[in-house]
């Protein structure tokens, strides 16, 4: 959840903390602060509460020296965002500084020992007990008068870190600067994400490869139980049962423009406008018009094992979730397969009954998702075959899983989804495609499939050009404070994400339903100050929605409809329309999302909302 820094090589390293820090500001946000070693070896440590304008303010204030650093932006777990439960934290007396993502479940346990012991804490957050426990573990490793080999100095410093790590239950992403180790950055993790960018004479370290872009194109992707020790010029990686493992370096496949902002105000912006391009990549090379299927290497399955699936199960939380519905209806639809949707957070805790037939995919943007990360594992100790949907390419859920679908929509930093959300329904129609034409969907039927999506992203484009009219109702209605979201058939789970939306960013109560439920009870909110945001492409359930709208109209309720091209049925009855591409049924969720996303977003700027950095939300939630 949090956003971890670190740098060792010849520059200041606070430059590129501070860089880094902006770019991982998505990750956190109430707090942050550095440490760098100076020439002396002290470690001086700079943090604030607020956001890294803050910190940076206060280093222009009082500066700081050295070329080894780590630093860290906070989204609060333990604690609430003050100066003393900001990042970095001391353990001991300054031994060791510490800045940490994830959730130590047994802090409690390991703080009262500690302050048993004399340890002083000064903050409420679980990292603290981390930090005084390495203290404590490598003054017992030098009291035992443990003394290194001639060739490994850092052999002390490594069996202190493994028996406090051993300690610990929950997860962690660590960067550690130790006192008498003034010439080393070290590393760990378990379930939350680290990287390591190899220069020349230079190591960074930082939660994901966007603070890396510009700086070196190798990376190393640290797995679980893994400690780097890094130095200037070295990385050494030992693991907790393998021993030392030889880096596995990688080409970084992310370019500058993948992570700047360009002349667009917002991130959130930036990334819906480029859905045509991102849909485009989902679907580049994987589509076979000679065989009228998908082509999904990736899947890691023979056809005769995946011609034995009787049933997929999609788990994914959040935005995810709903394009997991969406894919419910296309795999149902087009490939014959019942599908389930579970919450990633339920499924892990639930016993579900599941043959050896069921394909298990997780979905998700970052790969990070602490509830998808635990579903995925609890069905692979089930012993079922998993699959992810992902976009970050070595994340943990795309090194842990089976196998599956990268999204290749490229870095998203607007908190909101917007592109993942349309590149995954993208995905999963490729994967409808694929298990239909396995099983009885015709080649005709497949060969039309494909030309569909092949105009998908030049729909998208004239779909974005509803900006004007979306900024337009969006003034007619910002000052509201609740909203509908209405749909069916494939743009129920559109609406369910229209919602999510608007609640995200502009902190307005809203809800999606099925437009046949308003009925059932909720039809009782209406009234002339909740606007109504209908779905009403044409298609085979229209005439219905109609009915549903004009239900709504009859009890004063405003109503925003988002309409296929030259609908001049629904224009005579709604308050706004809103026009889109008309398409078939089941691309209808990617194009009617376009104009819900541009909606929520000038909301809440004419709201003055922080688009790109919503209050008490985070871009990778790797927390449960």
């Amino acid at each position: 959840m949090c956003g971890i820094v670190g740098y060792i090589g010849p520059r200041p390293a606070v430059d590129f903390l501070l860089a880094g820090l902006r770019r991982l500001e998505y990750r956190g946000y109430d707090s942050a602060g550095v440490a760098t070693v100076a020439a002396d070896g002290r470690i001086s440590v700079t943090k604030t509460a607020g956001r890294i304008d803050d910190l940076s303010a206060r280093l222009a204030g009082h500066p700081v020296s050295g070329e080894i650093g780590i630093g860290h932006t906070r989204w609060a777990t333990h604690g609430p965002p003050t100066d003393d439960n900001a990042h970095p934290h001391f353990g001991g007396s300054s031994v060791v500084t510490i800045v940490h993502n994830g959730v130590i479940e047994n802090y409690r346990k390991i703080r009262q020992r500690l302050e048993g012991q004399g340890y002083e804490f000064r903050s409420a957050t679980d990292t603290e007990a981390i930090a005084h426990l390495l203290a404590d573990c490598l003054a017992r490793e030098q009291a035992a008068e443990s003394v290194a080999d001639a060739s490994d100095p850092h052999a002390p410093l490594i069996r202190a870190i493994q028996a406090a790590l051993a300690q610990l239950r929950g997860t962690y992403g660590l960067a550690m600067l130790f006192r008498d180790y003034p010439d080393v950055l070290v590393t760990a993790r378990l379930g939350s994400p680290l990287v390591v960018g190899v220069g020349d004479d230079e190591h960074f370290v930082a939660s994901d490869a966007s603070p890396l872009v510009g700086q070196t194109d190798k990376i190393v992707y640290l797995k679980d139980h893994e400690i780097a020790l890094v130095t200037a010029t070295s990385l050494r990686i030992v693991h907790r049962d393998q021993g030392h493992v030889q880096p596995d370096v990688r080409l970084l496949e992310l370019e500058a423009t993948d992570v700047d902002i360009g002349s667009y105000p917002h991130y959130m912006l930036k990334e819906i406008f480029e859905q045509p391009e991102t849909v485009l990549a989902a679907m580049r090379g994987r589509l076979s018009r000679d065989d009228a299927t998908a082509i999904l290497g990736g899947l890691n399955l023979t056809p005769q094992q995946l011609g034995r699936v009787d049933r997929i199960v999609l788990t994914g939380c959040g935005t995810s979730w709903h394009s997991a519905m969406v894919g419910e209806y296309l795999i149902e639809e087009l490939a014959r397969i019942p599908v389930e949707v579970e919450y990633a957070s339920e499924l892990r805790y639930r016993n579900p009954p599941m043959d050896n037939n069921t394909l298990v995919f997780a979905i998700t943007q970052s790969g990070e998702t602490a509830d998808t990360l635990a579903a995925l594992r609890e069905m692979k100790r089930k012993g079922h075959r998993t699959l992810a949907i992902c976009n970050v390419i070595g994340s943990t859920i795309a090194q842990e899983a089976d196998g599956g679908v990268y999204l290749h929509a490229g870095t998203e930093i607007g908190v909101a989804s917007t592109k993942a959300f349309t590149s995954q329904c993208v995905v999963l129609a490729l994967l409808a495609l694929y298990f239909g034409r396995m099983r009885h969907l015709s080649y005709t039927a497949g060969r039309r499939i494909i030309r569909q999506l092949e105009q998908l992203p030049e729909q998208i484009s004239r779909a974005l050009d509803c900006n004007a009219e979306a900024r337009r109702i969006a003034a007619k209605y910002f000052q509201c404070t609740n909203f509908l979201y209405l749909g069916r058939h494939y743009n129920f789970p559109t609406a369910l994400e229209g919602a999510l939306k608007l609640k995200e960013i502009s902190y307005i109560h809203a809800e999606g339903y099925p437009a046949a439920e308003m009925k059932h009870g909720p039809i009782a909110l209406v009234d002339e100050h909740t606007p109504a945001v209908f779905l009403v492409p044409q298609g085979f359930v229209y005439d219905k929605v109609m009915s549903n709208l004009e239900e709504i109209k009859a009890r004063g309720g405003p109503v925003i409809a988002i309409v296929g091209e030259g609908d001049t049925r629904v224009a005579d009855i709604a308050d706004d329309i809103i026009e889109v591409p008309a398409v078939e049924e089941f691309l209808q969720p990617i194009v009617t999302a376009i104009p819900l996303q541009l909606l929520a977003y000038h909301i809440a700027v004419l709201r003055g909302c922080d688009v790109d950095k919503p209050r008490n939300l985070a871009k990778s939630v790797t927390v449960e």
